[in-house]
This record gives structure tokens, sequence and C-alpha cells, in this order.
């Protein structure tokens, strides 16, 4: 397997990891969702399966075993309600598009157009859970200092 090939599958199953955790993360936002976003929650929830499923089989037809999900995944905060609800479905959006940025980085053709695709769509509903936008999206540095900025203060 030729190096860009290695690297390109990397970043697959970094992306196919990262959407067992967004798939298991909107099952906990679409129990603590309020009822009219519930139905918002359930489209990103199937958007994310559905990337799910076809990133393990760019994998396989890659040759590599899909990495598997996790029994169980650590949330980023408690979540005991809608309003936390919603700042984890922003916060998946936000791990899903970093992670899609590196296989656009890492990859050529058909594949690095999907990955720029689903960048824009998970940087899409952040801005619809968030209500507002980062100037980069996918890029670590930028999310984190537009979230650290959007804190309240005391």
């Amino acid at each position: 397997m030729s190096e860009a090939r290695k690297t390109t599958l990397t970043a697959l199953q970094a992306a196919l990891a990262a959407e067992h955790a967004a798939v298991y993360g909107y099952g906990v936002v679409g129990g603590r969702i309020r009822e009219e976003r519930r139905s918002e929650a359930r489209e990103a929830y199937d958007a994310h399966r559905a990337r799910r499923d076809a990133l393990a089989r760019e994998v396989r037809d890659l040759g590599a075993e899909p990495v598997a999900a996790s029994a169980a995944y650590a949330l980023p905060f408690p979540v005991p309600d809608s309003a936390a609800a919603v700042r984890l479905a922003a916060e998946l959006e936000d791990r899903v598009a970093g992670v899609y940025s590196d296989v656009v980085r890492a990859a050529e053709g058909e594949v690095r157009g999907t990955a720029a695709e689903a960048l824009r769509e998970a940087a899409v509903r952040a801005v619809r859970w968030r209500g507002e936008s980062v100037a980069f999206p996918g890029l670590a540095e930028r999310a984190a200092s537009a979230s650290a900025s959007a804190a309240p203060t005391a």
C-alpha cells in the first residue's frame, strides 16, 4: 500500500471513529432535547449513521477492517437538560468537522470531495445548534478560540 493510501486510510478511520462517537452522542442529545428540536436531532443522528456506514464501506474498499464503535463514550460535559444537549450537539458537529478537515487534507479525488461535503454539512449543523458560526469550520484552533470568546463571563 502506498504512503498516500495509508494516510488516506488513517484519516478515514479517524472520521469513522468520530462518526461512531457522534451517533452515540446524538443518542444522548435525543434523550434530553426539547420536543421542538427533536426532529432536528433525529435528522442529524440519521445523517451521522449514513456517513458512518459509507465510511465503513470506503475503509473496506481500501482493504482494511473498519474501526469498531466503542460500547460507550465519555461526554465532554454533563448533559442534564435541553440546553446542555444543544451544546453537546454543537460540540459533536465541531469534532466531526475537524476530522473531516483532516480527510480533506489527506485524500484526493472523490474521497476528498465527499469529505469536503461532510465537513460543510457538519459546519452547517453546528451553526444551527450554536446559533453562530466560526470563521474556519473544522480547524480545531479556530473553533476553540471561538468557543472561548463566546463563553459567558462573570
